[in-house]
C-alpha cells in the first residue's frame, strides 16, 4: 500500500515537470540578437538629405514622398569586434553606426532600411530621441511622436530631448570609446552635481504633457565636432505643443528654484565688502507655491529655502569665518537666486506666456472653481498674473577653517 502511494507521487512529480518544463517561457523567436540591428538611438531634423542618399538618388534610388524630416537612427554594432580579421582596423572601429533616410513618414523611414541594411531595426533598446528645435517650431510634438507612441518595439520610457542644432550631430562623438546615446543618458545622472540639468522627461511622461496640452520643458543639447553639452531648456508650448523658445543656462537656474526639483549645485557671488568669490553648495532645496484668489482675481506667492554649506570663498588676510561673514554669503546667494528667478519668470510667463513650472496645477487644487473658469486659456491668463516670491539660504556647514 505504502510502495503503492509513493509510485502514485513520482509520477505526479514527474508529470508536473514535464508540464513545468512545456510552459517555461524563452526566446521562441528565430531571430537572434546577432541578426538584428539594435538601435539606441533616434534624431529627427529638418530634411537634409546625407551624401549617400544624394548619391543613391542620383543612381535611381526613390520613392514618392515629401523630403520634410531626416530621421537618424544610431545602432549598435555588433560586427565592429570582427571584420575582415583586420586587427588595426577593428581597433579603430566605432562601436556605433549612424544611418540617416529622409522623407515624410517616420514609419515608412524606419521600413527603408530594410533595403538599405543586412539586419532589421528594432527599437526595444532605444534609450534616447533628440528632436532639433526647428523642426518643433513646424510640427507639432504629437504627431512627431506618433510613430514611437504607438510602436510596441519602442521603449516608454526612452529619454527625450531637443537640440538647438543638428540633432543627429548629437549622434556624434570623438574617438571610438562611446556610444553617444548612453552618455547623454550618463550625463542626465549628474543633476546631484549641477542645477543645470532638468528632470528627466520620458517619452510616456511626455505622452501624459501633450494629453493635457500643458507646457512643459525638455533638456537643450548642444553638439559641436564630437562634443555634447546640456545648456538650457527648450519651452514647449501647451496649446500648440510646438517649440516656443529657449531658456538660457541661468534662466533655467531660476526656473528650477521657482519648481524646488534641484537635486544640487552651487550658487556663486561675490562679497559686497571685499568683492571676492563666495559659493554656497546646496545641500537641500524646497519651494512652496501658494495660491490666492481675491474677488476672482488671481495671484501666487512661492517660497523658496535651501540649506547648504560654504564650499569655497577668497578671503583676505586675517579675514575670520565667523556668524557675519556666513550671513554675508547667504545674503550675497541670495540676490543670485533672486536675479535667476526674475530672469526666467519674465522669460516664461511675458515673453513665450507658457506656465511650465506648475502654477496652474497648484491653483487647480487649492481654487477648483476658479480653475475650472480660466484653464481653456491657461497660459494666457498665466501671463498676466501677479506673482511673488521669497528666498531663503541657510550656511549650515562650512569645510573652511575656522578663525580663531
Amino acid at each position: 500500500m505504502g510502495d503503492s502511494r509513493i509510485s502514485r507521487i513520482r509520477w505526479l512529480l514527474a508529470c508536473l515537470c514535464v508540464f513545468v518544463l512545456l510552459v517555461q517561457t524563452g526566446c521562441w523567436s528565430k531571430d537572434e540578437i546577432e541578426d538584428l540591428s539594435i538601435y539606441v538611438g533616434m534624431a529627427l531634423d529638418v530634411a537634409n538629405e546625407t551624401s549617400i542618399e544624394r548619391k543613391m538618388d542620383k543612381l535611381g534610388s526613390g520613392y514618392r514622398k515629401k523630403d520634410l524630416i531626416t530621421y537618424t537612427l544610431q545602432i549598435v554594432d555588433k560586427q565592429s569586434e570582427a571584420k575582415s580579421g583586420d586587427t588595426k582596423s577593428d581597433s579603430n572601429a566605432k562601436p556605433y553606426l549612424n544611418v540617416s533616410e529622409t522623407g515624410d513618414s517616420l514609419f515608412e523611414m524606419i521600413r527603408e532600411f530594410a533595403v538599405r541594411l543586412e539586419r532589421p531595426v528594432v527599437g526595444h533598446h532605444l534609450k534616447l530621441i533628440v528632436i532639433n528645435e526647428s523642426l518643433s517650431r513646424r510640427y507639432d510634438m504629437s504627431n512627431l511622436l506618433s510613430f514611437m507612441l504607438r510602436d510596441n518595439d519602442i521603449r516608454p520610457n526612452s529619454l527625450v530631448v531637443m537640440s538647438s542644432g543638428s540633432a543627429r550631430k548629437v549622434l556624434e562623438a570623438k574617438g571610438n570609446a562611446i556610444i553617444p546615446s548612453f552618455r547623454i543618458l550618463g550625463m542626465v545622472d549628474n543633476r546631484y552635481r549641477t542645477l543645470k540639468i532638468i528632470p528627466p522627461v520620458s517619452l510616456i511622461k511626455l505622452e501624459g504633457k501633450m494629453n493635457a496640452k500643458s507646457s512643459y520643458l525638455l533638456q537643450n543639447v548642444l553638439a559641436s565636432d564630437g562634443e555634447v553639452k546640456f545648456s538650457g531648456a527648450a519651452v514647449i508650448k501647451g496649446k500648440t505643443q510646438k517649440f516656443r523658445g529657449r531658456l538660457s543656462e541661468e534662466e533655467l537656474l531660476g526656473i528650477t528654484w521657482l519648481t524646488g526639483k534641484g537635486k544640487g549645485g552651487a550658487v556663486k557671488s561675490y562679497d559686497p565688502d571685499t568683492k571676492q568669490i563666495m559659493t554656497y553648495e546646496l545641500i537641500t532645496m524646497k519651494s512652496k507655491i501658494m495660491s490666492h484668489v481675491n474677488n476672482g482675481k488671481i495671484s501666487f506667492h512661492v517660497e523658496i529655502e535651501s540649506t547648504g554649506r560654504l564650499i569655497e570663498e577668497w578671503l583676505l588676510s586675517k579675514e575670520e569665518i565667523n556668524d557675519e561673514f556666513k550671513r554675508r554669503v547667504e545674503e550675497s546667494a541670495e540676490k543670485v537666486v533672486r536675479r535667476q528667478i526674475k530672469l526666467g519668470l519674465n522669460k516664461i510667463q511675458k515673453e513665450y506666456k507658457a506656465d511650465v513650472v506648475g502654477f496652474g496645477n497648484r491653483l487647480s487644487i487649492e481654487h477648483p472653481k476658479q480653475w475650472r473658469k480660466v484653464k481653456e486659456d491657461w497660459d494666457e491668463e498665466f501671463s498676466k498674473i501677479p506673482i511673488t516670491y521669497s528666498v531663503k539660504l541657510s550656511v549650515t556647514e562650512s569645510g573652511a577653517k575656522q578663525g580663531h
